[in-house]
């Protein structure tokens, strides 16, 4: 019996769902929304229907359908008759998808249209088990089509900051239609179909779009939305070349232009600062673009082969010489070193920043010009951390003899030798041990007899002290006070030695000929030091020599006397900055010896690796030396040095083939 009810409740269902089929395909509707409103009223009227059906027939249901596993409930048979008979009615299905998709492309369009109706429908095919099949594909495929003409045209009409924009606003809008009216398991597909034809197709075009300019303008917000679409699609990799490829590009322009090496240090500072906000702010400190920043800084850091390493080391001179960062706390200095150390660790030639570096350490210790002792002491803490205690151990030395010397000139102050100057000139003396400063060629110089008195005696007392050792008098870095008597008032004037022996000159003689102050002075004319002290103190603000005939050019028949109108508001002047200076013989001197370091330091890897290999083939030693070697060198450069060694008879060939060398004992 209750099967035959069953039986008979089916067919009842059937006949009824056929007839509202018939009705619904009877009625023109002008569109596909309209249509859409019947198909969803059909659908509501009939689960009303089968939920009371269900209801009168509660015990049909409980006691028969639901106790055989082959026999459905009357909601799964009200929903199967459905789906056989309505919704998978090809016409009803076709029409019902189109009209679907339809509202959806209008609503991405911007149109405002029914969700309700939307969600009503997709909950219909999703009841029905036909969601995925009937509706997603369609669906996605609808969506591809949409947004790969869309995404077309907006790369066309918009800037990369505003398609970047567009690509976040449709992602969000369709995670807001999963939320809205499509089922959850569509939210991945749909998403992915959008990142794939808006972002992924168009990776390379949209960082060619405008991804340099982005940077060049520091726009951190739109670079990182970038970052973050990027990072969706897996395309991080595209991002960072590009992002190395820009640093090297923009790199290159700074360090190639030679025209602006005064600014070169600074703007390079300013460039990594830029870099490393945006490396933080942008790109999350991703370890991918850090490593690609390091990269492209050493590499185009040493496309100059030394130039680099030698401007740094000049402006840290200048940043650590007295009275050229006033107003500059200690702590704002340590900033600035530790932002040069971050350039100087992508440097290849060291060895080129510490010639430079000691040079004019040198100069900043024996003139009395540094800024700071502490900040002198905080750099070379740097440099020893960051290369190790070999590089700076001739700099730390430079300070151990400033501190022995100024003890030294204590112990000489309360010595009995001291009591033998007659003179009222006070005397300060450094004692440099020659293997801690710079190489200095002994300049010839006829000194005032005050002065050759006052290095007797303090040669006297350094003797008796220390038996065995030899002082050389380094008349270029030794500077003065003079004190003098213009007729418009006192003045005194802190120079260089050359610069008051020729001044001195002047107290015996009102005028003097270019070849009389040669003469008298003793300075080497063809080193053009002479020129270089007359032309500083008769020209610019000095004037304290008047020249005749007035100019530049200097030669052995000028005349110069004596400037009794000069005058100036301070009471100190300070004439020896020409110390400070480099000459363009001094810069070439210091690379000659950087050269020359170089050669030591190759023959000695070669000779250290060949002791302990004692044959070689020459490919096999020109690799392990680019292995030791911590400066830039060419292989035609290392070739010379083992012929070199070869001449030398520290090496041979090897007799059964000449690529091979043998180490001689």
């Amino acid at each position: 019996m209750s099967e035959d009810l069953y039986q008979k409740l089916q067919t009842e269902f059937e006949s009824h769902i056929k007839s509202k089929l018939s009705e619904l395909l009877e009625r023109k509707t002008a569109d596909n929304q309209t249509f859409l409103i019947l198909v969803n009223k059909l659908w509501h009227d009939h689960c009303e229907n089968v939920l009371l059906i269900r209801s009168i027939f509660l015990y049909l249901d409980r006691k028969y359908a639901l106790q055989n596993a082959n026999v459905k409930s009357i909601w799964d048979m009200g929903l199967e008759l459905f789906r056989v008979h309505i919704a998978s009615h090809e016409e009803v299905k076709t029409k019902t998808i189109t009209g679907l998709l339809e509202l959806i492309e209008r609503e991405r369009r911007g149109e405002t249209v029914d969700r309700s109706l939307l969600k009503n429908l997709l909950r219909m095919f999703g009841s029905l088990g036909m969601y995925t099949e009937v509706f997603e594909k369609k669906f996605l495929e609808a969506t591809e089509t949409f947004y790969s003409q869309e995404s077309v045209e907006k790369i066309r009409d918009s800037k990369l900051p505003e398609f970047l924009l567009y690509i976040e606003k449709r992602i969000e809008q369709e995670n807001d239609r999963v939320l809205h009216y499509l089922d959850s398991i569509s939210r991945k597909p749909l998403i992915s179909v959008l990142e794939r034809v808006v972002l992924f197709n168009n990776v390379a075009t949209l960082i060619d779009k405008g991804f340099d300019e982005l940077i060049d303008e520091n726009r951190v917000g739109d670079l990182a939305r970038m970052y973050n679409l990027y990072n969706r699609v897996n395309s991080l990799k595209n991002l960072k070349d590009a992002w190395n490829e820009y640093i090297k590009k923009k790199g290159k322009e700074l360090i190639m232009d030679e025209e602006k090496d005064k600014v070169m240090v600074t703007e390079l500072l300013k460039f990594k600062s830029k870099l490393d906000i945006l490396l933080k702010e942008a790109f999350q400190r991703n370890d991918d673009f850090t490593y690609a920043l390091r990269e492209a800084f050493e590499h185009f850091i040493n496309l100059r082969q030394n130039a680099p390493a030698e401007l740094i080391a000049k402006f840290l001179h200048l940043k650590l010489r007295s009275g050229k960062n006033k107003g500059s706390s200690d702590e704002q200095i340590e900033i600035l070193l530790d932002q040069v150390m971050t350039i100087f660790r992508f440097i290849n030639g060291k060895d080129v920043f510490e010639a430079f570096y000691k040079k004019d350490l040198a100069k900043r210790l024996l003139l009395g010009k540094s800024s700071s002792v502490d900040a002198e002491k905080a750099m070379i803490s740097k440099l020893k951390t960051e290369c190790g205690a070999n590089f700076t151990n001739k700099l730390e030395g430079m300070f151990k003899d400033i501190d022995l010397s100024r003890d030294m000139m204590e112990a000489f102050s309360e010595s009995p030798v001291r009591s033998e100057i007659t003179s009222k000139i006070d005397l300060s003396v450094h004692v440099l041990t020659t293997g801690y400063w710079p190489p200095y060629m002994p300049v010839e110089l006829k000194l005032p007899q005050e002065l050759v008195e006052l290095q007797r005696v303090f040669t006297k007392f350094y003797t008796s002290k220390y038996s065995g050792r030899r002082l050389v008098w380094q008349n270029s870095l030794g500077h003065c006070t003079l004190k003098a008597f213009f007729p418009r008032g006192k003045k005194e004037l802190a120079v260089s030695l050359f610069q008051a022996v020729i001044l001195l000159l002047f107290n015996d003689s009102e005028e003097l000929t270019y070849k009389d102050i040669l003469d008298a002075s003793g300075l080497d004319d063809s080193k053009g030091e002479l020129k270089r002290n007359l032309q500083f103190l008769t020209t610019g603000k000095s004037l304290i020599l008047i020249k005749d005939p007035k100019g530049a050019n200097l030669t052995e028949t000028d005349k110069f006397r004596f400037n009794k109108s000069f005058s100036a508001k301070l009471y100190r002047l300070k004439f020896n900055s020409i110390q400070m200076k480099e000459c363009a013989i001094e810069n070439q001197k210091t690379k000659q010896s950087i050269f020359q370091d170089r050669q030591y330091q190759i023959d000695a890897a070669i000779v250290r690796i060949m002791k302990t290999r004692k044959k070689l083939t020459h490919n096999l030693l020109i690799s392990e030396l680019y292995n030791q070697l911590k400066f830039p060198v060419k292989p035609s450069d290392l070739k010379k040095r083992i012929e070199s060694l070869i001449e030398r008879e520290y090496l041979e060939r090897d007799p059964e083939s000449n690529t091979t060398y043998n180490y001689l004992a």
